[in-house]
């Protein structure tokens, strides 16, 4: 059985030691920013698109740099979806702010990790190696 691979970009936005993280509305767990590619969008537009729709910044598109990629199960379930998260950083303009789509943004330190999902975890596990995390 092949499971389906959900693929999908990230925004790693780090400020003293945490990373932000949004929920969005009608969900009860909280996520790197970001979301899924539309047709054939790159890593790059896919992004821009999705941070400016959930937090309504842009990012600076000069200042986006890969920061990883990472797959994992999208739950427990038996033959789960596969999740893969391709990571970057960048600085942005504007305020940070939840959209519509967003109930909720927070600040998470490594002792949040349990509150996302096991491929935003591999990334929390990799930034608190390097010491991005606290």
């Amino acid at each position: 059985m092949t499971s389906v691979l959900i693929d999908t970009v990230a925004w790693v936005r780090i400020e003293g030691g945490r990373i932000l993280c949004a929920r969005p509305r009608g969900k009860d767990v909280f996520y790197i920013p970001g979301g899924k590619r539309e047709g054939a969008e790159t890593d790059l537009q896919t992004l821009l698109r999705e941070i400016e729709e959930e937090l309504t910044v842009g990012l600076i598109r000069e200042t986006v740099v890969h920061a990883g990629t990472y797959e994992a199960p999208a739950d427990d379930r038996p033959g789960a979806a596969v999740v893969r998260m391709s990571c970057y950083y960048g600085d942005y303009c504007g305020t940070l702010a939840a959209s519509s789509e967003i109930e909720e943004v927070a600040w998470f330190s490594f002792a949040d990790r349990a509150l996302v999902p096991p491929v935003d975890q591999l990334l929390f596990d990799d930034l608190k190696a390097t010491g991005a995390l606290s």
